[in-house]
């Protein structure tokens, strides 16, 4: 039989030998896809090209549900939210790019180790990249969770995408109380790869589900080795790189935890709301018309401008070092604190706190009514200064609010080690 393309192949030529996947090309050359995930090239000359296994169907994706199975008694039962993204991906040889193409159902069967820890039920809520997800999307997602924990769940695991990850578990931080943990988690590589973490991410992340850990919290890599996942608190962690495993840390404060692999061992690092401690109560209603606007070195304060007049309820700045933008800005800040509409200051920095109090430019901009975001990072202000003016009317009560800890997103001394 003549092999087509996205056919496994063995191939043998003047150089060496080969299999891989056989992939389209527009040159005069043979490309194969190897195990490892790189293509490589080869002259088609003299080349002898077998079939060894014809190309696999591409299943629909599941809607919903784990396959039916016996459950064990003596395990607790764990809801599985799928939402896509790189943990539930793998190489579309289709395109030679990585495509979410299946659901926690699937993770579970190519995880069996998953089956060790708990029971599972299974829902699909997106099938995205994660750069796709929205502020509508957390909406569904939180009513989704509420509604897995009021029927029993003993515990959630969400699969996410990583890149806006942290948005996610803010909007959940600040969207449910909880009585159970709340855990998302993903992969920096996708499944097929060898040197994929989704399997060990996602055996951690069901690690935690089932611990006394009742928050919002993300599971993932916490060294390049395969020795132990971070516990990162939802209002605490940011993705620091593109492409290490163990991108997520926590900003301005320590881990809650780390579970060690393969022991499956929880070792605490710092305080937590426990399991049961608190009731189940759903907060769900958001204003998604809120910016994030970095100021820079000379910038124009057009873009505020903008912002102000184009509908948008709340503004959050990104200012430098201590959260100060150009005097230039100043008065302007003060129109739209004016016109009724939220300004928070936040920093460029990664760590530290912004304070205003102590240049004259940071006391004018009090002054002007912006709102000091104490050690929250940039992301989390913004999805804070969205669930905030759900709930909030007038601008005091929003002051209030935002400097209010709601869910462990602001500490009273910040973390430099």
């Amino acid at each position: 039989m003549q092999p087509e393309l996205y056919d496994k192949v063995h191939v043998e030529t003047r150089g060496g030998k080969y299999e891989g996947t056989l992939m389209p090309s527009q040159t005069d050359r043979i490309v194969l896809k190897l195990k490892n995930g790189y293509n490589i090239g080869l002259k088609k000359g003299s080349a002898i090209i077998t079939l060894i296994e014809k190309k696999e169907e591409i299943k629909p994706i599941h809607e919903k549900g784990c396959q039916e199975k016996e459950r064990d008694p003596e395990l607790p039962t764990i809801s599985i939210l799928s939402t896509g993204g790189t943990i539930a991906s793998k190489i579309d040889y289709r395109t030679g790019a990585v495509t979410s193409q299946f659901s926690a159902d699937d993770i579970i069967k190519t995880i069996p180790e998953l089956e060790e820890i708990a029971n599972f039920n299974c829902r699909m809520i997106y099938s995205i990249l994660s750069e796709n997800m929205r502020p509508s999307y957390w909406v569904e997602l939180a009513r989704a969770v509420y509604e897995e924990i009021k029927n029993g769940a003993e515990g959630i695991i969400i699969t996410h995408g990583t890149d806006t990850m942290m948005y996610t578990a803010a909007a959940l931080s600040f969207m449910i109380q909880t009585p159970v943990p709340i855990v998302l988690v993903g992969s920096q590589r996708s499944a097929d790869r060898p040197s994929s973490d989704n399997a060990m991410n996602a055996i951690c992340a069901a690690v935690v589900a089932t611990s006394d850990i009742a928050e919002v919290c993300v599971v993932m890599h916490g060294s390049s080795s395969d020795d132990f996942c971070s516990i990162h608190r939802g209002t605490k962690v940011r993705k620091m790189h593109t492409s290490r495993r163990d991108a997520f840390q926590s900003i301005n404060s320590r881990p809650i935890g780390r579970v060690d692999y393969p022991s499956r061992n929880i070792r605490i690092n710092s305080s937590f709301v426990k399991r049961g401690e608190k009731k189940l109560v759903l907060n769900d209603k958001l204003e998604s018309k809120c910016a994030l606007i970095k100021y820079a070195a000379g910038a124009s304060d057009e873009s505020l401008l903008f912002h102000s007049g184009s509908g948008y309820k709340g503004i959050v700045i990104e200012g430098t070092g201590l959260g100060h933008v150009s005097t230039e800005w100043i008065p302007l800040i003060k129109t739209v604190v004016d016109a009724g509409i939220p300004v928070v200051m936040t920093s460029q920095c990664i760590s530290g706190r912004v304070c205003d109090r102590v240049y004259d430019t940071g006391r004018d901009i009090l002054k002007a009514g912006a709102i000091e975001s104490e050690d929250m990072m940039s992301e989390v202000a913004l999805v804070k200064l969205m669930w905030v003016l759900g709930q909030a009317k007038g601008i005091e009560n929003i002051k209030e609010m935002m400097q209010t800890n709601i869910a462990g997103e602001m500490t009273r001394s910040t973390h430099t080690s």
